[in-house]
């Protein structure tokens, strides 16, 4: 069956993009190669709910490189790349998804994903597997399990367990070290920035960035941010992550008095309502609203409605609101993710680290689903440090080993 995309006739352009991401996430191949010969995912339905862009495109190739059948629809209205849909239809992979879409559209693609009834779930946001829940139950049963790539997600599947609903086990792929560590921190900090940059054209030296939330994203884009020049606020409701944001040399302080010297703030905490009214109203003229978490909620989009007397289109992803004390605000990406909504997301080494552990995830959950309960588990930790193994290896790497004296004096207690 074919999907539902717009421009069927890119499928060339993406199919470039996507043999350019190819080369530089090697590890997804060197893990195919392994698995070719057995295909342990044949005749294994997949639905996932993911980013459509070429780093996405390599890891649903390698699922029906490795016998799975994908529907796939994007986790975000405005981050579908429409050339690489248009190059995963033209191969077979069912791909519900467009830039653009409407609320309502995105969650029928979604439910259009369901149809399906997928074996494995694979989820950015955890929009699929809540839908499942809530309105496919009968299909959720029948699950053998799932995987989850946010922050967000992973946090809204464990309130689900916590209240005794999950359907079926759920591995965090967010939790892997090697997901965590180089996608949230590396690939959130760079593409974030750049995001900015193109959404804006303005430059960052100089200009005093408030970064609110200090996890392993906000880490990120507050070193890229010093990196470029910027001098740099983390606003934090985490006393311990605030006393890590004060030593790694930044200014720690409430958003209610950061809002009052801030040229830039950047959301990245996965929470609602971050940037309210009350923090609008103190902002500079011409202050800029980005958000980098997953969802849309972060940046009180309808404070700043209700509290504007106008609004403009000032470049493709740049809305000036006009408040009524006669400032200036400048929304960037309807407050929507800002590193897929105006640049390309992750570098394609970033998500090479996240869709190794998704992939390896998704074999492993296949191999063990009769003994899994029905919870959120963390990444095996042979499946985290494999990961690594293979980027290693594929980047010809080689690093030391411990020596059989090493290992007996690792375990001695004298």
């Amino acid at each position: 069956m074919k999907g539902r995309i717009k421009h069927p006739e890119w499928a060339d352009k993406g199919r470039i993009k996507v043999e350019w991401a190819e080369r530089h996430m090697p590890a997804i191949g060197e893990i195919v190669k392994k698995y070719l010969k057995t295909k342990p995912l044949e005749g294994i339905r997949i639905g996932a709910c993911l980013h459509v862009t070429k780093e996405t495109a390599v890891l649903v190739k390698a699922l029906q490189q490795l016998g799975a059948r994908v529907r796939l629809a994007g986790s975000n209205p405005l981050t579908t790349q429409d050339d690489v849909a248009a190059y995963l239809d033209s191969i077979g992979i069912e791909v519900f998804a467009w830039r653009g879409e409407t609320q309502d559209e995105y969650f029928e693609m979604i439910k259009q994903v369901t149809e399906i009834k997928p074996d494995i779930v694979v989820d950015d946001g955890a929009d699929l597997h809540v839908t499942l829940h809530e309105e496919k139950k009968e299909i959720a049963e029948k699950v053998l399990g799932g995987t989850e790539e946010t922050t967000t997600g992973v946090i809204r599947l464990k309130a689900l367990s916590k209240a005794g609903k999950l359907l079926y086990p759920v591995i965090a792929v967010n939790n892997a070290k090697t997901k965590t560590i180089f996608d949230n921190k590396y690939g959130t900090g760079q593409s974030t920035i750049d995001g900015i940059m193109r959404a804006t054209s303005l430059l960052i030296a100089g200009k005093c960035v408030v970064v609110c939330g200090y996890g392993w994203v906000g880490r990120g884009i507050a070193m890229r941010a010093k990196g470029m020049g910027a001098r740099v606020i983390v606003t934090e409701v985490d006393p311990i992550k605030a006393i890590e944001a004060l030593f790694d040399g930044f200014e720690v302080m409430t958003i209610e008095k950061a809002a009052e010297v801030g040229d830039i703030f950047i959301t990245a905490t996965g929470q609602i309502d971050v940037i309210r009214e009350e923090h609008m109203l103190k902002m500079k003229d011409g202050a800029i609203l980005a958000n980098s978490g997953h969802f849309n909620v972060e940046v009180s989009v309808s404070d700043l409605e209700r509290i504007s007397v106008s609004k403009r289109k000032v470049r493709e992803y740049v809305e000036e609101y006009t408040l009524k004390n006669g400032k200036k605000l400048y929304l960037l990406g309807e407050g929507r993710l800002i590193n897929l909504v105006a640049a390309e997301g992750h570098p394609p080494e970033v998500m090479m680290c996240s869709f190794s552990n998704q992939l390896l995830s998704i074999i492993y959950i296949i191999k063990n689903h009769e003994k899994l309960e029905r919870k959120v588990y963390n990444v095996p930790e042979e499946v985290d440090t494999s990961v690594a193994q293979y980027i290693l290896k594929a980047w010809g790497i080689k690093i030391d080993e411990l020596t059989e004296k090493q290992k007996k004096y690792a375990e001695s207690w004298r």
